[in-house]
């Protein structure tokens, strides 16, 4: 198999993945061997390979959002068989026995493993699962359009939950990359009036395009107070941002596996019942709702798509902000 392999954090402006040839994994008991089609390059990925995401194993093979046909079915995977397309995110297992796994919020599972952090993952020809934890996935999806949706549409689909925000709901989102184009599609489907602040011109453009009633710079506060926000931005002053711009009784979901810092903040932001929640993963209900309403929307990804040994430039771009919508590696020759 061919990967792109991540063996130490890269400087600013160097290339962190090295591009190597290994043997084609083996599924162990309960799990799948997949030749990867397709996967979508996340800002958790740049975070690890530039060191704001401590490494939990060096060296790895990054990629959360793959798509692949099942090549092999290891002992006691069942419901998969040869040649089924399946996808892989970013829980990759739990133990399913302790308090957050038996309470339905396997995302909060402290033994928890993660794709591309813990395991392999899918910047490769191959790549190896769980597969309890791989995705069916819709069909009217080519694999190119269904990548994106296995992290920056579920993890989008999950800080809505979080944000408590109710359909004809006022939410803003705050950052317009490729996980906020998703999630304002499922906004404006549940009758959400959105409001978008982003630094970026053309993002702001995209987003009204997308249907939001409003889009502004960060320094902006949107024309009403919010029901509900969401942060993209791995920023805290975004944050800031955001929580000044609520109503009374509302929250702030961060949708950030890494942040920079939490600002002091005045009391006065956060009174008036005003909150701040991190999202912290997403489990495979969340997963499986939000690719069922992809295909109902039916949600569309916007992406560029990438050769596998292109997974440097990838990263490049998405950290200089020059991808629109969700960059894409394409895994297979086939």
């Amino acid at each position: 198999m061919r990967a792109m392999q991540l063996a130490a954090p890269g400087r600013a402006g160097a290339p962190a993945l090295v591009a190597v040839e290994r043997p084609d994994p083996v599924a162990g008991d309960g799990e799948l061997l997949l030749r990867v089609t397709a996967c979508a390059v996340c800002r958790t990925d740049l975070q690890l390979c530039s060191g704001d995401l401590a490494a939990r194993r060096l060296p790895i093979v990054p990629g959360h959002q793959l798509v692949g046909r099942v090549e092999a079915v290891g002992r006691g995977a069942e419901g998969w068989r040869v040649g089924d397309r399946a996808g892989v995110a970013w829980l990759a297992g739990t133990d399913g026995t302790c308090a957050s796994c038996r309470a339905g919020r396997e995302n909060l599972c402290a033994a928890a493993e993660f794709t591309g952090w813990d395991r392999d993952g899918g910047f490769a020809t191959h790549a190896v699962a769980r597969a309890a934890f791989a995705l069916r996935l819709p069909e009217g999806f080519g694999d190119l359009e269904a990548a994106p949706l296995l992290c920056g549409g579920v993890i989008g689909y999950r800080s809505l939950k979080v944000s408590g925000v109710r359909p004809g709901g006022r939410l803003g989102l705050y950052g317009f990359g490729a996980s906020a184009t998703l999630t304002i599609q499922v906004a404006r489907h549940w009758g959400c009036r959105v409001f978008v602040c982003t630094r970026s011109e053309a993002e702001r453009q995209r987003a009204l395009a997308l249907g939001a009633e409003w889009a502004g710079g960060y320094d902006e506060r949107p024309p009403e107070p919010l029901d509900a926000a969401i942060t993209f931005a791995p920023a805290g002053s975004v944050v800031a941002a955001a929580l000044r711009a609520l109503d009374r009784g509302a929250a702030v979901a961060i949708n950030a596996i890494h942040l920079d810092r939490i600002p002091e903040l005045p009391y006065a932001d956060l009174w008036w019942e005003r909150s701040l929640r991190s999202v912290a993963n997403f489990t495979r209900d969340d997963a499986r709702e939000m690719l069922a309403l992809a295909a109902e929307i039916p949600v569309r990804t916007e992406r560029e798509v990438h050769p596998l040994a292109g997974a440097n430039t990838a990263l490049d771009r998405l950290a200089r902000g020059e991808v629109r919508g969700a960059a894409v590696l394409q895994c297979s020759d086939e």
